[in-house]
């Protein structure tokens, strides 16, 4: 992912989650433009922890609570650069990291 693009896109994220994120975390819609969709997706990455792996299945449970489509805002999360895939493996590749 372009990491200035992403860094573009944090600077309105208060107003973009207040927008498309739920009280309890849950997504009420996928942004359709790209910079409000990168604040999303990086959200949603803090779900995942650096270092770690995950099979398909524990991919599928992290996302359910944020959005009931875990197919498709799993690929998003891919084709954005915030998680990778191999082997049927993921992992955290991108996404900004709470310093907390």
């Amino acid at each position: 992912m372009d990491r200035p693009a992403l860094t573009d896109a944090l600077r309105d994220r208060e107003a973009v989650l207040r927008a498309f994120v739920a009280d309890d975390g849950s997504l009420r819609s996928m942004p359709t433009r790209i910079r409000k969709r990168l604040v999303v997706l990086d959200l949603v990455a803090q779900d995942f922890t650096p270092g770690e792996t995950y099979d398909e299945t524990q991919v599928n449970n992290l996302l359910r609570p944020r959005h009931p489509d875990v197919a498709a805002l799993r690929r998003y999360l891919v084709e954005e650069g915030f998680l990778e895939r191999r082997d049927g493996r993921y992992w955290r590749a991108g996404g900004s990291v709470d310093d907390r």
